[in-house]
């Protein structure tokens, strides 16, 4: 049964769904031989590492259960378009997939900007948008009825680096580099806030645009304040450029980043200048197969491509695609978009092997955790472990 406040949603929405959407109804994208999820994230460009490691992940799912037959006798199917990392390229995708390629739901959107610009356009449509790439706060408010997130929040990722840098590490002068819009300043947000809660501010700030990597004036605004470390909130890219110029100025600091970089795309940009770089990760070690999950994991992604090296990305895409998965069994064989969202917050915890996401109907975040890595000098990764309490 649908929530007192899932069905006043619903029932909010009907009228202007039925206006704007003629077209769509509760089974768009199903048929008895299929289910069809669309996805709208960068492919291409200085963030396309993360649209395609969400992408590779979620096809790995998909290819997984169709493997062992479908869900219910169909199989699971993911139409994927190149946004560019840009709100308008998203919206124009996103309004293809709902009312032209006819999506049962939308999966694995990558970014801020991006979803703050096509998360509304899902919600008036009442299709599912499952498993955003991103932190945002916004996302994770349950009134909107149709965001199932899996990851951590990014506030939830600054507070694990302030507590490490300043708790572990005893660092004080903190700077920060953010990627100028909203994704940015929500880290920014997030940082600020948590070094308030420990009487500390930024020692300096720099910014960038989106999709460049102009970052030299940034750099040395915060040269200037001499830090400790620099925190940094942006696609991996940019950020490369940052810590390679950094370094070669002399500019000896901890760098840490959040998990929306894309950890394997930063490290192979940064190359030898990657050492020592921290990540902090809203998924499990992609190596550590004593986790069920990652083993299943690793298994399915050698099945869909034999030459695919395991990855944070492409672990959360997996991620995703096996809740989306486990949310079409729950739903039943005459699956409905409103039947698929409320099996969520119906069913409560989802135990993928080692790693449980729990939802309800106040709370459409599956995980809270949080993991800092750091980059070594091969270019793998080791987990941060955390201080003894």
């Amino acid at each position: 049964m649908l929530s007192k406040s899932r069905k006043s949603f619903a029932a909010a929405m009907a009228a202007t769904c039925l206006f704007a959407f003629g077209s769509a109804n509760a089974e768009d994208g199903v048929s008895d031989a299929k289910i069809l999820f669309g996805q709208a994230a960068a492919l291409e460009g200085p963030a396309g590492a993360l649209g395609t490691g969400m992408k590779l992940g979620i096809e790995a799912a998909f290819a997984e259960a169709n493997a062992a037959g479908g869900v219910h006798g169909r199989m699971v199917e993911l139409v994927s378009m190149d946004d560019g990392y840009e709100p308008d390229r998203s919206i124009a995708a996103v309004n293809k997939l709902i009312n032209d390629n006819k999506v049962f739901s939308l999966i694995g959107p990558v970014g801020t900007p991006t979803s703050k610009a096509t998360q509304p356009i899902a919600t008036a449509a009442k299709v599912p948008f499952v498993g955003p790439f991103t932190g945002a706060g916004f996302l994770r408010d349950p009134a909107h009825g149709n965001i199932v997130n899996v990851r951590a929040t990014y506030g939830a990722e600054t507070e694990a680096w302030i507590e490490h840098l300043n708790g572990a590490l005893g660092l004080d002068k903190i700077a920060i580099l953010y990627q100028d819009d909203g994704f940015g300043r929500v880290g920014l947000a997030g940082v600020q806030a948590a070094l308030e809660k420990r009487g500390l501010e930024l020692v300096a700030e720099g910014t960038y645009q989106r999709n460049t990597t102009a970052v030299k004036s940034a750099l040395l605004e915060i040269r200037k304040a001499k830090p400790q470390a620099v925190v940094m909130v942006g696609a991996y890219k940019p950020i490369a450029e940052f810590i390679k110029l950094a370094k070669k100025v002399k500019l000896d600091a901890e760098f840490v980043n959040i998990s929306f970089v894309g950890s394997k795309a930063l490290s192979a940009e940064l190359g030898d200048a990657g050492e020592g770089v921290i990540i902090s990760q809203v998924v499990p070690f992609p190596w550590d197969v004593t986790v069920p999950l990652v083993k299943e994991y690793q298994a399915a992604l050698k099945a869909k491509d034999a030459s695919a090296e395991p990855g944070f990305v492409s672990l959360e895409g997996y991620i995703v695609g096996r809740l989306a998965v486990m949310g079409l069994e729950k739903a039943g064989k005459d699956v409905t978009r409103e039947g698929f969202l409320d099996a969520f917050w119906s069913t409560g915890a989802f135990d993928l092997g080692g790693v449980t996401l729990t939802f309800g109907a106040d709370d459409n975040q599956g995980m809270d955790d949080v993991f800092l890595t750091t980059i070594q000098k091969d270019g793998s990764f080791a987990p941060i472990d955390k201080p003894a309490s």
